[in-house]
């Protein structure tokens, strides 16, 4: 599970990193600047949570009996779920998946939640 999480993360970062510039170069003249900061509002979440995977990897083999791997799927969803949903509305596609966006901040925060308490049972 180690691998597939620090996988995950590496993956998000770098996919993250690769959407900022094509937000920054491709998209900076071609959509308003509020769609823009919607680009990049999605673009830093992204990598802080590619970045929180990374960690998450580590801590999985530090606190093995910790069980944060429901933790860190939760963070893999949302990142997803909040990413693409913004995403997909500052190229243009529809405003009600706005209403759907939220459901991967609260996967987020369940995802940091569910973890510390697990991290911190196992102590």
């Amino acid at each position: 599970m180690t691998r597939t999480f620090f996988a995950l993360g590496a993956l998000l970062a770098g996919l993250g990193v690769a959407a900022g510039a094509f937000g920054a170069h491709a998209l900076q003249a071609r959509i308003p600047a509020d769609r823009l900061d919607t680009w990049e509002i999605a673009v830093r979440y992204q990598v802080y949570h590619g970045l929180a995977l990374l960690a998450l990897a580590w801590a999985t083999d530090r606190w093995p009996a910790a069980g944060i791997q429901a933790g860190a799927w939760l963070l893999v969803a949302g990142t997803f779920i909040f990413a693409a949903t913004l995403y997909t509305i500052a190229l243009g596609g529809p405003r009600w998946l706005g209403a759907i966006t939220p459901v991967g901040g609260l996967c987020l925060i369940a995802g940091w939640l569910l973890t510390a308490w697990r991290v911190w049972r196992a102590g």
